[in-house]
């Protein structure tokens, strides 16, 4: 399975120090130029947390776990017919996502209607939060550490406690 992700997991992740828990959960990210650009943008308003993030990124690192691709002709059309209300990063995920069969990470809210709309399997922090304790990368509380922290950094979270999303143990 493929995973595409905007900039928004991607911010949530690195804020907080723990990026890399989204490449032991995926082992591969894709992002597009365009989610790309926005973090550049981001390095230039002061969002240091990006800082690096080129060695992770294939092609800028040989060994790098999130891969840049570009959009196709069919994806940039697809790109072109959704809301400009959308970020060209989320557009641009939601277009790989849409014609690859592609999941996609995002917490953006309208990006997340549209995925649905299309029927695109998507996640956010919290379900990759909630992942890593399934498959015992976190535990539990580390996992909701980092949701405190990403919360303190401004992410809007639904929940403050991992525990009510967690299937129970049988």
């Amino acid at each position: 399975m493929t995973i595409i992700s905007n900039t928004t997991v991607l911010s949530n992740f690195a804020s907080v120090g723990v990026l890399d828990l989204l490449r032991q959960l995926y082992q591969t990210l894709t992002i597009p130029v365009e989610v790309y650009e926005e973090i550049e943008i981001g390095l230039t308003e002061g969002y240091n947390f990006y800082e690096g993030i080129q060695q992770f990124i294939f092609p800028f690192a040989d060994s790098g776990w999130i891969h840049l691709t570009s959009l196709n002709e069919e994806e940039l059309r697809l790109f072109g017919e959704l809301s400009s209300r959308l970020h060209p990063g989320e557009r641009a995920c939601l277009a790989m996502a849409d014609k690859r069969g592609w999941w996609l990470l995002t917490d953006d809210r309208a990006a997340r209607r549209e995925a649905s709309r299309r029927n695109i399997r998507l996640s956010g922090s919290i379900g990759c939060l909630v992942l890593a304790v399934e498959r015992e990368i976190y535990s539990l509380t580390q996992a909701n550490e980092a949701l405190e922290a990403m919360i303190q950094q401004g992410y809007l979270s639904p929940v403050t406690d991992l525990t009510v999303l967690l299937k129970p143990e049988t």
